[in-house]
């Protein structure tokens, strides 16, 4: 298995990649070549301090009023609404100078009780003490989603438009057509996680909130600036919350929401706003979803040490346990054939590969994969750049695979502590038919400072591939990937036409294959 040593070198401080042309990623060195790509009608920055953040969460927003009595009554109505049952037992216990006192005891006991139980189910799970911002931020494939001023970014799968849920709760639309920047603002849209364009639609966005789904329905002939809270659908199922991930399925019939906090992966009808529990036993919750592109199948991972890829068909499903930790990312093949996926604790990206099963057959003839094959090393490298030695490589936080299935990117997590251990996107170049090869393509990098957070292929690039990057900074930036289609005669693997190139770079890693399945 080949390493990350044979990609070029990072680029030096001070250059930021551009685009690739003539199957290399060139950069720019000079303050004119990066406005040229900053200057773009879709890229975009925004300041943290522009940003008003929330000065007090509604917990604490009882110090504003005065003290008043109440009646136990009141009280333990407020504290079933506030904090359910363990909330109203810890009310009753407390007020024993106003029950009698076999309840205070037993409200006591049962209380003690409860606690016990779920300090035992905290221990096989870690992630249920965790609050709601603490899991949100576990669990998000954003970097450092708690700190990050771009939380979740969303192109539309058949306009040039795209969503940004920022730090402040508040979502934005952007469309290059229209003067009109809708912001969309709900009480109930906080920690904002996700959010995905219904596909086949042209208004509907579904957002994971903490306590709820949101599906906004905005009219993009609107000229209105702040639509209506009364434009959003309500989505929500006890225990069902914080939710972590979403995905509808490739005709829009269907939206899945999960929750760590729930083991239920829920299918919802948005329509009649009714869903379906999707359960099994094991994993302590549900992570990150992914549904392939042909609608197939639905990559649902867990807390714990396994996954399951659920068939669509009849919804049943396959358990794949993991050696060291749980499924950290995962993305489909254009065809949903192939599944790459990465692990906590590991600097391997995973492939499993799916044989489609003949209409009428049960799925029980099916013919999966028996196991999963390693087709990437990202172990730590170091290069020596201009600036000193680079070590590039080690955890992944994510992966995003273009929709022709060409260019595979992987976020390298690195290490914030080390000044020579940057947070860095890898870029491969990928062939999925007659046979799955991985070759080296170049490193993504953005201006002096700046890390990578969260990365999206558009849906619908004419050119190529065209990645869009949400830096640590604040700024949204999109660097273009130039070559031919596989349908296209073209020399080589995903060449790129021949245009201009603004400068030579030196080392020529075209043809040096990272994997294929020959070499398997």
């Amino acid at each position: 298995m080949c390493s990350l040593a044979l990609f070029p070198p990072p680029l030096p401080s001070g250059q930021t990649t551009l685009c690739e042309s003539n199957n290399e990623l060139l950069s720019g060195t000079t303050t004119e070549d990066q406005l040229k790509q900053e200057s773009s009608p879709l890229s975009l920055y925004f300041p943290r301090e522009s940003l008003k953040l929330h000065s007090r969460t509604e917990s604490s927003s009882k110090a504003a009023f005065l003290d008043h009595s109440e009646t136990l009554w009141m009280r333990s109505a407020a504290a079933w609404r506030d904090g359910g049952l363990t909330g109203l037992l810890n009310e009753i216990t407390n007020s024993h100078t106003e029950v009698p006192k076999w309840l205070s005891m037993s409200s006591g006991c049962i209380l003690a009780l409860l606690q016990n139980v779920s300090s035992f189910h905290g221990s096989l799970f870690p992630h249920l003490t965790l609050s709601s911002e603490d899991m949100i931020a576990e669990f998000s494939q954003v970097l450092n989603w708690s700190d990050c001023v771009v939380r979740a970014f969303a192109w539309h799968p058949h306009t040039d438009k795209f969503a940004v849920a920022l730090l402040d709760d508040s979502i934005k639309i952007y469309n290059p057509k229209s003067a009109t920047t809708p912001t969309l603002k709900h009480r109930l849209q906080r920690s904002v996680a996700a959010v995905q364009w219904k596909p086949l639609c042209a208004s509907a966005l579904a957002v994971a909130c903490q306590n709820c789904l949101l599906v906004w329905h905005v009219d993009p002939c609107s000229l209105s600036t702040r639509p209506s809270s009364g434009c959003a659908q309500i989505l929500s199922h006890p225990g069902h919350s914080p939710v972590t991930s979403i995905a509808w399925s490739p005709s829009g019939s269907l939206l899945v929401s999960a929750s760590p906090m729930d083991t239920a992966m829920m299918v919802w009808d948005v329509a009649s706003e009714s869903c379906v529990q999707l359960q099994r036993v094991g994993g302590g919750g549900v992570t990150f979803l992914s549904w392939s592109p042909d609608g197939s199948h639905v990559l649902a991972s867990t807390p714990s040490a396994l996954f399951r890829v659920w068939e669509t068909r009849m919804w049943t499903c396959e358990r794949w346990p993991c050696v060291k930790g749980r499924c950290q990312s995962g993305c489909w093949s254009p065809d949903g054939s192939r599944l790459l996926f990465t692990v906590l604790g590991e600097m391997v990206i995973y492939a499993l590969t799916f044989t489609d099963i003949p209409a009428g057959l049960p799925t029980s003839t099916s013919q999966g994969p028996q196991a999963a094959a390693v087709v990437a090393d990202l172990s730590e490298t170091t290069f020596n750049t201009p600036d000193g030695d680079i070590v590039v490589g080690g955890e992944i936080q994510s992966l995003a695979w273009d929709p022709t299935g060409e260019r595979l990117a992987v976020l390298l997590k690195g290490d914030p502590h080390t000044a020579d251990r940057p947070a860095i996107i890898a870029v491969f170049k990928t062939r999925t038919s007659p046979i799955f090869e991985l070759l080296p393509c170049g490193f993504v990098q953005g201006e002096r400072g700046a890390e990578p957070r969260l990365m999206q292929f558009h849906p619908s690039f004419q050119h190529g591939a065209l990645l869009t990057v949400c830096w640590s900074s604040g700024k949204i930036t999109h660097v273009p990937f130039y070559f031919l289609g596989a349908g296209v005669p073209h020399c080589g693997l995903s060449s790129s036409p021949s245009l201009p190139r603004p400068q030579a770079v030196p080392a020529d890693f075209a043809n040096q294959s990272l994997f294929t399945e020959l070499m398997s």
